[in-house]
């Protein structure tokens, strides 16, 4: 990673100026590599990607898991193009919370968790983090239920398939160091590239997609405003916060680092919520409007009529790929969290020797889940559980987030302007109704009165 850049006073946050200070990031790696300026356009995207690409970029990935697609899957089924508009706005919301977290990791030199038993209670600090635990727990779960229904759909027994996954997994973080294993969730990360495929083999009514994407459109009914709250909550889960501040310590990054720290947070999230779109709209333009989905499984064998057996396959490597990148970042989310907060060794690139508490609960989450996962449950109510919790501990970690990067004192002149202070507020507080509607209405459905 190049590190010549002007630390002198943080860049204002925002996609355009992300995106300039990337092109000059990229334009030196390639210029310290050839010994000339830049020839062709190729070689500076190369190194665009190859630059920027880190801890944003999996931690938003991850985001796309079992579940998520699932959710994206239901709303194109349910609303057809009806979520689109809503969607840009949670892109917006999460770029500004992953760029938040990553600042605070590039300029502070630790993660979300060390900061929130610093600046904060201990008390509150043990809630914030066993909330985070048991939902990340049954998430796990749901991973590894993803992989084993995704090899169903090629015809593989789960069974068969789930503990290899998760011994692979085990053995990726266990044996590996921090860089090594980025490598290998960016490559999982590849398999996302699927789901436009699917979109366009699905031929959307690309009139509508448009209008759909930049004209509001929102529903008073129950059924959207759950699905909206769900979309939120699949989308922007505190344990990708938790990774990608950690992710930013573990990779070893320094306040110079923090123009390509947040370019990796903006445009990784971008392309999260673009590969959502694309599930989106594929699922739309082949059944829209059929009523909601239970599975990822479903969503695949949906696009049947309109992209043939191909569309099962993609759903199935896309479902694989995305899986298998949750099953290894939410566990390890868990661990930096509960490492950090008891001021413990944490990082992939130890032994089980310097870090058993980081490295024992990663194993135990991920046998826990495979173990799990291979019984007969219910994936659907797990899912739902576990989304219920994300939105209990949703708003108290953005809540966090916001005011520990509101301090001066602890950012200096890295710290939310007045103008992103106000914007940022604003997301917080919006995530927050939203997860309250989502707590208020499954707890009247519990008790029957809705």
């Amino acid at each position: 990673m190049t590190r010549e850049l002007d630390a002198a006073a943080p860049v204002p946050v925002g996609a355009a100026a992300a995106a300039a200070s990337v092109d000059a990031a990229a334009a030196a790696s390639v210029e310290a590599v050839a010994g000339s300026p830049v020839r062709r356009k190729g070689l500076r995207r190369l190194a665009v990607v190859a630059t920027v690409a880190g801890p944003g970029l999996v931690a938003a990935n991850a985001g796309n898991d079992a579940a998520g697609i699932a959710t994206y899957a239901s709303a194109g089924s349910q609303f057809a193009y009806g979520t689109l508009f809503f969607m840009v706005l949670v892109t917006v919301a999460l770029v500004m919370v992953q760029e938040m977290a990553v600042r605070l990791g590039a300029y502070t030199g630790k993660g979300l968790g060390a900061l929130i038993r610093e600046q904060f209670s201990l008390r509150l600090t043990a809630l914030a983090v066993c909330c985070l635990l048991l939902a990340n727990t049954g998430l796990v779960v749901s991973e590894f239920a993803g992989i084993g229904a995704a090899f169903e759909l090629l015809g593989v027994p789960k069974w068969a398939v789930i503990p290899p996954a998760a011994i692979l997994l085990w053995s990726l973080v266990l044996f590996g160091s921090y860089r090594w294993a980025e490598r290998i969730f960016l490559i999982m990360s590849l398999a996302f590239f699927t789901y436009p495929v699917a979109m366009i083999l699905g031929h959307p009514h690309w009139g509508q997609v448009g209008s759909h994407l930049v004209i509001p459109h929102m529903e008073g009914g129950k059924a959207f405003i759950l699905l909206a709250v769900a979309l939120i909550g699949t989308t922007v889960s505190p344990y990708m916060q938790f990774y990608a501040a950690a992710g930013v310590v573990d990779r070893g990054a320094k306040p110079e680092d923090y123009p390509l720290i947040r370019a990796d947070a903006v445009l990784g999230a971008v392309f999260a919520c673009v590969i959502s779109l694309t599930i989106i709209i594929a699922t739309a333009s082949a059944i829209g409007g059929a009523g909601p989905l239970t599975s990822a499984a479903e969503a695949a064998k949906a696009l049947e009529p309109v992209a043939g057996q191909s569309a099962e396959l993609l759903f199935a490597l896309g479902l694989i790929g995305a899986s298998a990148l949750a099953g290894a970042v939410v566990p390890l989310s868990a661990s930096y969290a509960v490492g950090e907060a008891a001021g413990v060794e944490r990082s992939v690139s130890r032994s089980f020797r310097d870090a058993p508490l980081f490295l024992g609960l990663f194993t135990a989450q991920i046998a826990l889940g495979a173990v799990v996962a291979l019984t007969p449950v219910n994936v659907i109510q797990l899912l739902i559980g576990t989304q219920v919790l994300q939105g209990l501990i949703s708003p108290v970690v953005l809540v966090y987030l916001l005011v520990l990067t509101n301090r001066r004192s602890l950012l200096g002149p890295a710290a939310n302007s007045p103008r992103h202070r106000v914007a940022a507020t604003t997301v917080v507080v919006g995530v927050a109704a939203m997860s309250t509607v989502l707590l208020v209405q499954t707890v009247l459905g519990w008790s029957g009165l809705a």
